[in-house]
């Protein structure tokens, strides 16, 4: 029932299931607005006309908390083996919050990094099952007795890597438990709807996951701050493509209550994050066929739930989903962030995720070249794409952390937002493709990303853009804006899907814009995250097709 990323990717299950709601609650200037299905402007000059842009920092919506990616699968063998000052490289473009000598970033300066915590199947070779090497990982320990924290280096490296350049999170997440402790002695399952993991060796798991966080602090001096035990849970991982086990909502209960005490009986800090929903459906609504993976924000945080772990030390009072499937057709991405939203915010003091995407949806060639996640894109197509769900997830939605899936690809996919080859080609799939060397290319979708993770700290609120119309703006011109009221920055990230320039005076109401100017920093077919001259408030004009990130001061 689970479907395979191609070339690099993982396996995920289209859920038919569709939702329809109302299209609502984007926040943008009520002249910005397109229906869903509006057809994308053919014109490619300027709109005259000057839309006025009202951010009112008096309205507080949701507290940031982080933007990232993961390292799976690449950055293993990538960290190990490749030349020193390649890895520095692609470490300094996921991380640096830096900047050259004209103030144009260095990176895209992530906030949190997720780390695949191994399970031994390297250690197995072909007996694993799991076809790809590169999709195998080594585990620290054979037996939960002995560790060699020697192993999974190239994943430690960048570890590393990421806390040497400021990165602010270390989230650590599995696909399976480790091949010593499996019902089937493997890192993938063969029982349908069945939680790999021998029967009663949830202490012994749960002392895995404690015992591993402490030799990275002790040994690495690497603190992982989340733990994420589960991943896509409502999958069953029957195949040989990856690893993977399915759980019940009752699996993840269990072994979360014993998880939290043993981190806390080894004096860890790190958070438990439950969810890694496939998609957002599984979150706010029973699925057919996985009634017993579904409908997982009641199940674990509302307040009249037997299961609610909320009260639990070591528990973090967020639930994550994956963006994958639902972000296409558009109207579907609306409505599914609408429910997740209004679910999160029916049982109150719960934040949400989206700690996982690349492309898997079939949209065709109007929107994504090859029509599909099929085929590398390194420009502006898949980076405005990716920007729109950005903009969703977190206006509609109201996630406080969203998480691409794999930082580095060697696939000819649109899975990475570094992309690795050998020179001769996109992306290959074979063992020793790109194993001890290769050339590094940046995406346009690296730096779109970079318009909010290099900008949008931790800690910053999003502010209400109060004209507000229930229709959307997914083709056309999406607004967000946050502010640290600390150091009274305000920060605006402008996504133009359009093919027509845009211009705009901003009304900022609660304070005013210090000179009245914003610097912008634009992400297009020609820039990226290019510092620009600065703006005046009172008009500026948004590039088309173009990503644009205003910084500013306020008093």
């Amino acid at each position: 029932m689970s479907l395979n990323k191609i070339l690099g990717t993982k396996m995920k299950f289209n859920n038919q299931n569709k939702v329809s709601l109302l299209c609502a609650g984007l926040l943008f200037a009520s002249s910005l607005f397109v229906s869903c299905d509006a057809e994308k402007s053919e014109n490619s000059g300027s709109e005259n006309a000057l839309a006025e842009l009202n951010v009112s920092l008096d309205m507080n919506l949701q507290t940031m908390e982080s933007f990232g990616a993961s390292d799976a699968w690449q950055c293993n063998f990538i960290g190990k083996n490749w030349p020193t000052d390649k890895r520095n490289k692609i470490a300094d473009l996921l991380f640096s919050q830096g900047m050259d000598a004209d103030g144009n970033p260095k990176g895209i300066g992530l906030s949190l990094w997720r780390f695949n915590l191994g399970t031994g199947s390297a250690e197995q070779g072909d007996a694993s099952d799991i076809t790809d090497e590169w999709r195998r990982t080594e585990c620290f320990t054979a037996d939960g007795v002995s560790y060699n924290m020697s192993k999974q280096s190239g994943q430690v490296w960048f570890m590393k890597a990421a806390k040497e350049r400021g990165v602010d999170k270390l989230l650590a997440f599995a696909n399976s438990a480790p091949v010593y402790l499996t019902q089937n002695g493997k890192a993938h399952a063969t029982i349908k709807e069945f939680y790999n993991l021998k029967e009663g060796k949830m202490l012994d798991l749960a002392d895995f996951w404690a015992t591993s966080l402490e030799k990275l602090k002790t040994e690495h001096g690497l603190t992982i701050d989340y733990v994420s035990p589960f991943n896509e849970p409502q999958y069953e991982w029957d195949g040989s493509g990856q690893e993977g086990s399915p759980a019940t909502n009752a699996n993840i209960y269990s072994f979360v209550n014993v998880l939290s005490p043993k981190l806390q009986s080894k004096g860890l800090d790190a958070k438990i994050v439950v969810g890694e929903a496939g998609s957002y459906e599984s979150l706010y609504k029973t699925v057919s066929g996985k009634e017993s993976r579904s409908n997982q924000i009641d199940y674990f945080f509302a307040a009249n739930s037997s299961k609610n772990i909320g009260g639990l030390s070591n528990v973090k009072k967020t639930i994550s989903g994956h963006s994958y499937w639902q972000a296409w057709p558009l109207q579907e991405m609306i409505s599914s962030r609408q429910s997740a939203a209004a679910r999160i915010q029916s049982v109150g003091g719960v934040s949400l995720w989206s700690s996982e995407y690349c492309v898997l949806e079939s949209p065709g060639t109007a929107e994504l070249p090859g029509g599909s996640g099929a085929g590398r894109d390194l420009g502006m197509s898949l980076a405005l794409w990716t920007a729109r769900i950005i903009s969703t997830d977190i206006a509609v939605g109201g996630v406080t952390s969203w998480q691409w899936w794999t930082a580095v690809s060697r696939g000819d996919y649109k899975d990475g937002l570094i992309h690795v080859d050998d020179g001769a080609s996109n992306g290959a799939g074979n063992a020793d493709y790109c194993k001890n060397d290769g050339y590094i290319r940046d995406s346009k979708t690296l730096w779109a990303l970079g318009n909010f993770s290099f900008f949008v700290k931790p800690g910053m609120v999003r502010v209400q853009i109060p004209s507000v119309d229930n229709s959307t703006a997914l083709n056309d011109v999406m607004v967000t804006a946050y502010k640290d009221a600390t150091n009274k920055k305000l920060v605006i990230v402008a996504v133009n899907i359009s093919k027509s320039a845009k211009a705009y005076k901003l009304n900022l109401s609660g304070g005013a814009v210090t000179d009245n100017k914003l610097t912008p920093y634009t992400t297009s077919e020609t820039l990226s995250l290019k510092k620009g001259t600065a703006v005046d408030v009172s008009g500026f004009e948004i590039p088309a097709r173009s990503i644009v990130t205003y910084v500013g001061t306020y008093k």
